[in-house]
């Protein structure tokens, strides 16, 4: 054994290891994990399910997302809030990735988790990912024959990360 072989066993450990790692992390926890205090929630698993723009029912939203009704959670993804140019905000959207969400199509209504602040309140706006601590209401919504809402969260906390 010498210096090049350690260094690049090394290498191709990293390169083919880590991705390894993370991708059968993912896997095996299915998006959640229980850190204690509150679950942490892969929000593109969370969202990655067919669900009709239409006719959805709180019953085609899987099971497991279901029962997160009334759980904290943290979410991490990017804020979206079209309506508004100021600093601080009463609300957004937030979604996965904002660039990265719908390569498959138009946007889905399961994609976007709106993060509504306590009334009274407000937290800043950041570009880029966010670690958002709320809890979390699965409830179908409609207006107007459509599906508007699957997801609601009620924000404790949003950081820039």
């Amino acid at each position: 054994m010498n210096a090049r072989v350690i260094v690049f066993v090394t290498v191709a450990f990293a390169l083919i290891g880590f991705p390894a790692y993370v991708f059968l992390d993912e896997k095996l926890s299915g998006g959640v994990k229980d850190r204690g205090d509150f679950l942490e929630v892969n929000l593109k698993a969370m969202s990655n399910f067919e669900f009709d723009q239409n006719t959805g029912t709180q019953e085609d939203v899987p099971e497991r997302w279901r029962g997160m009704t009334g759980k904290k959670v943290m979410l991490t993804g990017e804020m979206w809030q079209p309506q508004s140019a100021a600093g601080e905000i009463a609300e957004f959207e937030l979604v996965y990735s904002i660039a990265k969400c719908c390569f498959s199509g138009p946007p889905k209504i399961q994609h976007f988790v709106l993060a509504k602040v306590k009334p009274g309140s407000k937290v800043d706006f950041y570009s880029g990912l966010v670690e958002v601590m709320g809890t979390l209401k699965v409830n179908v919504e409609r207006s107007e024959g459509k599906v508007t809402r699957v997801f609601v969260l009620d924000v404790e906390s949003v950081k820039p990360i």
